[in-house]
């Protein structure tokens, strides 16, 4: 035996799954290893001091956020086919179009003049004029996403009163406009709303498609109030990539002096200091000198803050 071995065996051997040879064979070993000895001793402590702590009281505010983590996993994992489900009227559709085909083989062959018929648009780009009207807050269900085609254009997939496919550039002020609502409005779950932050943050930003205020409301509405930190953190993240606007930087602002979570404190403090740098106000500044020199910040914050305000020209 080997003294790296110690805890593992030691751990079975109390947990009454080392057989004799393995028990023997660590006897021997503490024998003539007195920092194996100290280490078991150590061991032994801690393992009766388990049993003597009390059981952790589990609070509602626990459950709940344990119950929303466990439920953005989920959701995270979960793969959805971006296909309409089937429906009488694709099988019609189908048997009207070979119709046409052979109406349109019977002309030719018989040397009728006339322009051959337009092929249908695509369902997906059809339904594109077809959004319900969102101001009257619809519950869109079944909700999946299409990452960016060859053509540039992001889909979303969903149900109201029928199923609906929507495939448009970012730069659609109809898609954006969608995103938004799924973002600020439709979504019921942490998994729901994280997804549509994705698809946000994929095909918006400085380099990218200019973010609509639709876009930007939704957003900074999610950081300021969300119940979930992993969904906060996302829409933190997201607007870090959008040109700064009094909006975005008032979000980054609550959020770095009220948020809980010390990640979306980090993001808030890097995203003001480089707007900071580029054009100073005196908000930022002094938002960033209360983290720094505040006691009870968490220690990356106040040292990030700290860094912050020595690259900005005061």
């Amino acid at each position: 035996m080997e003294c790296r071995e110690l805890t593992a065996r030691e751990l079975d051997r109390r947990l009454g799954e080392a057989d004799e040879d393995s028990t023997r064979e660590l006897e021997r070993h503490l024998e003539g290893c007195s920092a194996c000895r100290a280490e078991a001793s150590a061991i032994e402590e801690t393992w009766v001091s388990l049993g003597e702590d009390r059981d952790v009281e589990m609070t509602p505010e626990f459950k709940k956020r344990s119950l929303l983590l466990l439920e953005e996993e989920m959701m995270r994992q979960r793969i959805r086919a971006f296909r309409p489900k089937p429906r009488l009227l694709p099988a019609l559709t189908r048997v009207a179009a070979l119709l046409v085909g052979v109406l349109v083989g019977y002309l030719v062959a018989k040397g009728t003049p006339g322009a051959l018929p337009e092929a249908p648009q695509s369902a997906a780009v059809a339904a594109r004029t077809d959004l319900p009207d969102l101001s009257e807050g619809p519950r869109l269900s079944n909700v999946s996403y299409r990452t960016a085609d060859k053509e540039g254009r992001i889909g979303i997939s969903f149900e109201a009163t029928s199923r609906k496919d929507v495939l448009a550039r970012p730069e659609d002020p109809a898609m954006a406009k969608l995103l938004a609502y799924l973002v600020a409005q439709n979504a019921e779950t942490a998994g729901e709303r994280s997804r549509a932050i994705e698809l946000v943050s994929a095909n918006y930003g400085a380099s990218q498609a200019p973010a609509s205020p639709d876009i930007v409301r939704a957003l900074t509405g999610t950081l300021q109030n969300d119940p979930n930190p992993g969904v906060r953190k996302k829409a933190a993240e997201a607007l870090a990539t959008f040109r700064m606007s009094p909006e975005i930087r008032g979000a980054f602002l609550h959020a770095l002096k009220n948020d809980r979570n010390p990640a979306i404190r980090l993001v808030a403090v890097e995203r003001l200091a480089a707007a900071a740098k580029e054009a100073p106000d005196a908000q930022t500044i002094e938002t960033l000198r209360e983290r720094a020199f505040d006691s009870q910040e968490n220690g990356f914050v106040r040292a990030k803050a700290a860094n912050a305000l020595k690259a900005i020209d005061l």
